[in-house]
């Protein structure tokens, strides 16, 4: 496969060592510095170990998984950018899944006032997603992504080769993006993510399907870096999805943020359904999918309001006013929708009958 580009600072690459090394000569000797984490560091620091020999990288594993996207978790980062010297003047590159990229970016962009920072995703919703658009943070007081500031990585490399080290779990999460990212953009990629095989991946078909992906990301940062206007496309399932994400957390059973996403799609598309003339069949069509594909995660009635006071919290609210993302067809997005608790309850309880009945009624 040939290396590829389809922005300046996102690099499709199967030579990750080669693409490393340029990157890493622009800086000073001694000012390169790698945070990963810890599942990261036993499946995925193996493939760059040499690149770290060869430039003598120091680097620092924290703990994994989202419980671990707090505020500790990015003073271990200061500290050890502290201890070892880093200046503003220095690169810290990120090796890891979204979590890692998102909290390595923020630790990075507020370190004596920023430092450059690059991200190795090595799961596909970081390269679908997490790791591209400027955006970092951490969780606080149980809400997703709470604190954080835009800031773009220097590079983005992406290298498929490591997401045959992720579980069929984390693949589906990352997927997830990917669909929104044609529901929401191109009915053509769309189509294509329905008819690729996910039972037996095919690395190479997968990374030019990553790139059609990153393509419809890319255009909607461009367009609106800081989230003003169409960039709020990008949120289409995410209201919902945060919701239902920060409650599971809550709850004691802890989802992926791509499923999490993919239930929250499936409760706007009511939305959609309902203020925007989304057709009922692809609703009910879209719906059943996705939830073949991604399970369920139960909710019941006594749920709604805990769910819809968490969506209250959502970063894109404005006022009291609960901000939602619709699709009134694939490939088009009407956004800062406004739905009324009513109608946002009726959604939960679509999205709650899914697979036990005929929901057309539902409409």
């Amino acid at each position: 496969m040939t290396d590829s580009k389809v922005h300046s600072n996102i690099i499709f690459s199967q030579d990750i060592g080669d693409e490393l090394r340029k990157i890493i000569r622009k800086y000073p000797a001694g000012k390169v510095f790698l945070l990963t984490d810890q599942i990261a560091s036993q499946f995925c620091l193996p493939v760059i170990q040499p690149i770290i020999d060869e430039f003598s990288i120091p680097w620092l594993a924290i703990p994994s998984g989202e419980e671990n996207k707090n505020i500790q978790s990015v003073c271990l980062v200061w500290e050890f950018l502290s201890k070892t010297g880093a200046d503003r003047k220095s690169l810290l590159i990120n090796l890891g899944g979204g979590m890692l990229t998102d909290l390595g970016g923020f630790a990075a962009s507020t370190f004596k006032r920023g430092l450059d920072f690059v991200n190795i995703p090595t799961t596909l919703l970081a390269q679908v997603d997490a790791s591209i658009g400027g955006k970092t943070g951490f969780n606080f007081n149980g809400l997703k992504n709470e604190i954080g500031v835009f800031m773009e990585p220097n590079s983005v490399i992406i290298n498929t080769n490591f997401l045959k080290t992720i579980d069929q779990e984390n693949f589906l999460s990352g997927y997830a993006e990917m669909l929104k990212h044609g529901l929401i953009k191109s009915p053509e990629h769309w189509n294509e993510l329905m008819l690729f095989d996910l039972e037996n991946i095919d690395y190479e078909k997968l990374q030019k399907i990553i790139a059609h992906s990153v393509a419809v990301k890319e255009w909607h940062v461009l367009n609106d870096l800081t989230e003003q206007n169409i960039r709020k496309g990008l949120n289409f399932g995410h209201t919902v999805g945060h919701a239902f994400e920060s409650y599971a957390m809550k709850t004691n059973r802890p989802i992926l943020h791509g499923f999490a996403v993919v239930y929250g799609m499936i409760a706007e598309l009511f939305l959609s359904a309902k203020k925007c003339g989304m057709d009922q069949n692809e609703l009910n069509c879209i719906s059943a999918w996705m939830l073949d594909k991604y399970g369920k995660f139960e909710i019941l009635e006594s749920d709604f309001e805990a769910l819809y006071q968490l969506m209250t919290h959502d970063k894109k609210n404005e006022g009291k006013r609960i901000n939602f993302t619709l699709i009134p067809e694939i490939g088009k997005v009407e956004i800062n929708v406004d739905c009324s608790k009513e109608l946002i309850l009726e959604a939960l309880n679509y999205y709650k009958s899914c697979g036990l009945r005929d929901t057309s009624s539902e409409l």
